[in-house]
C-alpha cells in the first residue's frame, strides 16, 4: 500500500501509539492499515455496543457479533493488538432508551450523535488515554485542520460522505486528541486501499440506518421499551378538527406525508407536529411546515465566531442554508421545511463546524411574518 496519511503526530512516529476505533467496516479498517503503515504502534479498540436478535448478523451493522470477529480478523491481518470492551449497558442506558424516549414524547431522534457524544467519543477516549496512546483515530469523513485558535472541525472533502453532522457535539478537548485521516479522501479510494492490502472486510456492505435496528423497524424497538408510545390516538388538522385515528405516534415525524391514511382532502397533508400528551398528530398542507427558525438547547460550540453570516443544516441529507444565530434561536435567511424537535441544527462558516444544539421548539414563518 502506497497511500499514506497524515496522523498530525509530527513527521516520525516512531514511539508514538495509535489507537484506531475499529467498527468492523471497511472505513475504521483502513485506518488501522494506515496506523500501522504509520511507524507507530498501532492498538485496535473495538466497543461492543449490542447483541440482540438479527443484528449480529445483518450485513452492514456494526459494533455486534460479526463485526467483533470482523475487527479482530482485520487486526490479525495487519498484525496489531486488538481488544474488545463491553459496553452494552451503557449504550443501552444512554443511546438506545433515549431514542426511545424521544420517540415516545414526539421528537425525532439521532442515535448516531448520541452515540457519537457519550459511548464513542467519550468512553474511547478514556480507552484510548488509559492506554498511552498518542491520539485516537477514526473512520469518519471529516477533517481536522489546524487553525489559529487551535484544532477546527471541517467537512469532509467528498461532500456524498461528510459525516460533520453528527459529529457538532464534539467538544475542544477532544478534537485535540481525535484524528481523522479519512477526511480528505474519497470513499472510492477508501475501498480500494482495502483491496490493496487484502483486507478481509474489504467487499463488505457500508454500514446502513441505525445500528441497533436490524429489520429498520423503529416503531417495534420503541413498542418494546415505551408501550404507551403505540396507542391509538387522532389524527387532526391545525384547528383540531378529527380527520382519522392512528395506531401509536411513533409511526410519525414531522414531515411525513406517506401513512397517515386519510382520503377525500383538496391537497396533501404532511404531518406538523406531534402532540405526545394527547397522542396527536397533527397535519396540514406543506406551507403549515415552513419555519422561519428554531430554539436549540445544549449548544456546544467548537470554534468560530458566532456572529455574522453562517449556514445551517437542519437534517443530516440536507443542504446547509444562510441562517444566523441570536442568543439560542436560530434564524433561517428563508423558510425551511421539515425542521423537527429533537433533531440537530449544525452550523458552520464554510466548511468549518462552528457547533450546533438540539432543536427543542419551531417557529413558523407564518408567525414571525404576523410579528
Amino acid at each position: 500500500m502506497t497511500q499514506t496519511a497524515d496522523f498530525q503526530l509530527g513527521d516520525d512516529l516512531t514511539g508514538k501509539r495509535i489507537v484506531v476505533a475499529m467498527s468492523g467496516g471497511v472505513d475504521s479498517s483502513v485506518v488501522a492499515a494506515l496506523a500501522a503503515r504509520s511507524g507507530a504502534e498501532t492498538i485496535g479498540v473495538t466497543l461492543q455496543l449490542y447483541d440482540h436478535g438479527a443484528a449480529v448478523q445483518r450485513a452492514g451493522s456494526c459494533c455486534a457479533g460479526q463485526d467483533i470477529r470482523d475487527a479482530r480478523a482485520v487486526a490479525d491481518k495487519l498484525g496489531i493488538a486488538h481488544y474488545v470492551f463491553d459496553h452494552v449497558s451503557r449504550f443501552r442506558d444512554s443511546v438506545i432508551d433515549q431514542f426511545a424516549d424521544d420517540y415516545a414524547n414526539g421528537r425525532t431522534p439521532i442515535p448516531c450523535v448520541q452515540c457519537n457524544m457519550g459511548v464513542k467519543f467519550t468512553d474511547l477516549l478514556s480507552l484510548a488515554r488509559d492506554l498511552g496512546a498518542d491520539c485516537l483515530a477514526t473512520g469518519h469523513y471529516v477533517r481536522r485542520e489546524m487553525g489559529a485558535g487551535g484544532a477546527e472541525l471541517h467537512r469532509a472533502a467528498d461532500p456524498a460522505r461528510d459525516q460533520s453532522y453528527f459529529l457538532f457535539a464534539t467538544t475542544r478537548d477532544q478534537l485535540d486528541y481525535l484524528r481523522f485521516p479519512l477526511g480528505a479522501m474519497p470513499k472510492a479510494e477508501v475501498r480500494e486501499l482495502a483491496r490493496e492490502v487484502a483486507l478481509p472486510v474489504a467487499a463488505k456492505p457500508d454500514s446502513q440506518d441505525i445500528c441497533f435496528v436490524p429489520d429498520g423497524d423503529y416503531a417495534r424497538i420503541v413498542r418494546k421499551l415505551r408501550p404507551e408510545a403505540g396507542e391509538e390516538g387522532a389524527i387532526v388538522d391545525l384547528s383540531g378538527r378529527e380527520l382519522g385515528r392512528h395506531k401509536g405516534i411513533i409511526h410519525y415525524t414531522v414531515g411525513q406525508r406517506r401513512g397517515l391514511d386519510i382520503g377525500g382532502q383538496a391537497e396533501p397533508l404532511y404531518v406538523v407536529r406531534i402532540d405526545a400528551s394527547q397522542r396527536q398528530v397533527v397535519v396540514g398542507p406543506k406551507v403549515a411546515l415552513a419555519v422561519a427558525g428554531a430554539e436549540l438547547s445544549d449548544i456546544n460550540w467548537i470554534g468560530g465566531e458566532r456572529d455574522g453570516p453562517l449556514t445551517a443544516k437542519v437534517r443530516s441529507l440536507a443542504k446547509p442554508v444562510p441562517a444566523r444565530l441570536e442568543g439560542s434561536r436560530i434564524l433561517f435567511d428563508e423558510p425551511e421545511y421539515g425542521v423537527a424537535p429533537g433533531q440537530a441544527a449544525v452550523l458552520y462558516r464554510g466548511t468549518q463546524v462552528l457547533g450546533g444544539g438540539w432543536i427543542e421548539t419551531t417557529l413558523a414563518a407564518k408567525d414571525q411574518l404576523a410579528a
